[in-house]
C-alpha cells in the first residue's frame, strides 16, 4: 500500500507516492530525483545523507518518509540561486579546497549552513562538534574547518 506525502522541498511543495517503509532518503533519490544526499552506511553513522527539517540537520536515512508530512525539506540544491550562483559558503568551501572526492560534501555543507544560521560567529570547537557527524573519507577536516571559519569571518579569497 502507498500513501500520498506532501512536504515542501527546497521552497516548492511536493506530493509523492510512498511505501510506509520508505525513508526520506529512498523518496528524496529515488522518488524525486534529488541524488545531494548520498547513500554511505545507511545506519546513520557518516552523514552523507544529512538534510535540513525545519532548518534542523537530520540524518535521512533513519527518517521515516511519511513522518515529514507538511514540513519542510531543505538538500544543497536550495543553496543555489535562481541565477546559478554558488552560496557563499559553498565558494567558501571551494576556495579552502574542502572537497575531495566530494561525497561528504553536501552533508558536510548543510550542516554547517544549520551552524551557522543559528550562530554566525561559531568558535572552532562549535565547528567541529557542528560536523562531528560527517564522515569525510578523504580526511579534509581541516580544509572545512578553514572553509566554515573563513566564511563566518568574511575573510574569504576574492
Amino acid at each position: 500500500m502507498k500513501y500520498t506525502l506532501s512536504f515542501t522541498l527546497n521552497g516548492d511543495p511536493v506530493d509523492v507516492l510512498v511505501k510506509p517503509t520508505d525513508t526520506l532518503l529512498d523518496v528524496l533519490r529515488e522518488n524525486l530525483n534529488v541524488t545531494s544526499p548520498k547513500r554511505g552506511c545507511d545506519s546513520g553513522d557518516c552523514g552523507a545523507c544529512t538534510v535540513l527539517l525545519d532548518e534542523q540537520p537530520i540524518l535521512s536515512c533513519l527518517t521515516i518518509a511519511l513522518t515529514v508530512a507538511g514540513r519542510d525539506i531543505k538538500t544543497i540544491e536550495s543553496f543555489t540561486s535562481k541565477d546559478g550562483k554558488m552560496h557563499p559558503l559553498q565558494q567558501s568551501f571551494h576556495e579552502s579546497y574542502a572537497a575531495q572526492c566530494g561525497f561528504c560534501t553536501p552533508g558536510m555543507l548543510v550542516s554547517s549552513k544549520a551552524l551557522l544560521d543559528k550562530n554566525p560567529r561559531p568558535t572552532r570547537d562549535e565547528i567541529v562538534a557542528a560536523i562531528s557527524g560527517n564522515i569525510c573519507r578523504c580526511g579534509t577536516y581541516h580544509e572545512v574547518i578553514e572553509a566554515i571559519e573563513s566564511f563566518a569571518s568574511g575573510d574569504r579569497k576574492e
